[in-house]
């Protein structure tokens, strides 16, 4: 089965990949998947089967998503540079600390390596899938992870999402940043929408309906959703009223910038 980014970002070809998949399972067939190179440009590749994986596990609401690598998991520092570094065996959740630890991709390599391995598991649970870096050059490397093996795992996150939120999650082509202040943060803390008057800065250029990244005050990324509206227009209507929407834009929008039905917060 052949797979671009598109087929997971696009909602309706992501159902239709789903299904196909689904059903291929029903049957007893184990789906072989490929990034589809034929038809992908470099503007629209996952460029790593690390990524592609996390994204088919969520998209099948995978319970495990295991990694074969030359490396038996996440070290603290790159073991080849760093003889001391320690294995970590367990991350209950992905951190700078941790998203430190990847180090620099390997030289040659236009992607690769633990920096992309954290990006998948960062996908994948946040779908609710546990996830593993483990060995692939032993012999029988899921027999050996079954019976104990040493590996890394990625604990996934508890939350039950629904799928939709999970798609959202997973998204890897976000459009533009929405910067919020602190009051909007602690509102969708408590579950709110995404209102204008919380957004501080708007980058990047996106339509309404795009995937875009949202960032509290000190520039950390704390969810992402689909933005109501077009970079131009969020601009113009960031940190005023949603009273004041259709006397700035000459129309009547949405009152929220993202509805909380479109948004996931990490």
């Amino acid at each position: 089965m052949l797979l671009t980014l598109e087929d997971t970002e696009d909602r309706r070809r992501y159902l239709n990949a789903r299904a196909t998949l689904t059903t291929l399972l029903e049957l007893g067939a184990v789906p072989v998947i490929n990034e589809n190179d034929t038809v992908a440009t470099a503007e629209i590749r996952f460029g790593d089967n690390d990524r592609l994986a996390a994204r088919v596990a969520a998209m099948i609401s995978a319970q495990q998503l295991i990694l074969l690598s030359d490396i038996d998991g996440l070290y603290t520092a790159d073991p080849r540079l760093h003889p001391d570094a320690a294995h970590v065996p367990v991350v209950p959740a992905i951190t700078p600390e941790i998203e430190s630890m990847a180090g620099d991709p390997p030289p040659g390599y236009s992607s690769g390596g633990m920096r992309t391995k954290l990006a998948a598991a960062r996908i994948a649970t946040a779908a609710g899938c546990t996830m593993a870096i483990a060995p692939g050059k032993e012999l029988h490397p899921l027999r050996r992870l079954a019976e104990g093996g040493r590996a890394t795992w990625f604990l996934a996150a508890g939350d039950g999402r629904s799928a939709r939120k999970r798609w959202l999650a997973g998204g890897l082509m976000p459009m533009g940043t929405l910067t919020i202040d602190q009051g909007a943060v602690r509102a969708l803390e408590r579950g709110s929408s995404l209102l204008p008057a919380g957004v501080v800065a708007v980058e990047g250029k996106f339509e309404r309906g795009d995937l875009v990244l949202i960032r509290n005050p000190q520039g950390q990324i704390i969810g992402r959703g689909l933005s109501a509206y077009a970079s131009e227009d969020a601009e113009r209507i960031k940190g005023r009223q949603s009273s004041e929407i259709e006397k700035i834009l000459g129309w009547r929008g949405r009152d929220e910038m993202i509805h909380r039905d479109d948004l996931v917060l990490f």
